[in-house]
């Protein structure tokens, strides 16, 4: 292994942007991260960057959609969203999810936008 190998980086240590519960999403600049504990404001949080996760979904008019659709986060309503706009793409729909559900199973990219 190179000397300058860190680790594989699916899960990363992060300085929490705001309190997030342990399976809540979150997001650094252009990095979005799923917690894997509690975690209060400004104190560190180990984040999965990768992987599926069932996060929650706006229920706003047009929010329906189909598996392989991209996915946004929303982090001023702290929810995913189709809706690019000024949202971070963090990654794809994994399944069917109408305007009505709460929540939504999505596959992270782990790619910085």
């Amino acid at each position: 292994m190179a000397k300058n190998y860190r680790h594989k980086g699916d899960t990363c240590t992060f300085t929490a942007p705001y309190a997030v519960a342990s399976g809540g999403g979150f997001q650094v600049g252009s990095l979005f991260a799923v917690a894997q504990s509690d975690a209060a404001q400004g104190t560190p949080v180990e984040g999965d960057v990768v992987g599926v996760w069932t996060l929650p979904k706006s229920t706003a008019a047009s929010t329906d959609f189909t598996a392989g659709t991209k996915l946004y986060w929303d982090n001023t309503a702290k929810l995913v969203t189709k809706t690019a706009g000024s949202n971070l793409l963090i990654g794809a729909a994994l399944g069917d999810a109408t305007v009505a559900d709460a929540t939504c199973a999505v596959r992270l990219n782990g790619v910085a936008a």
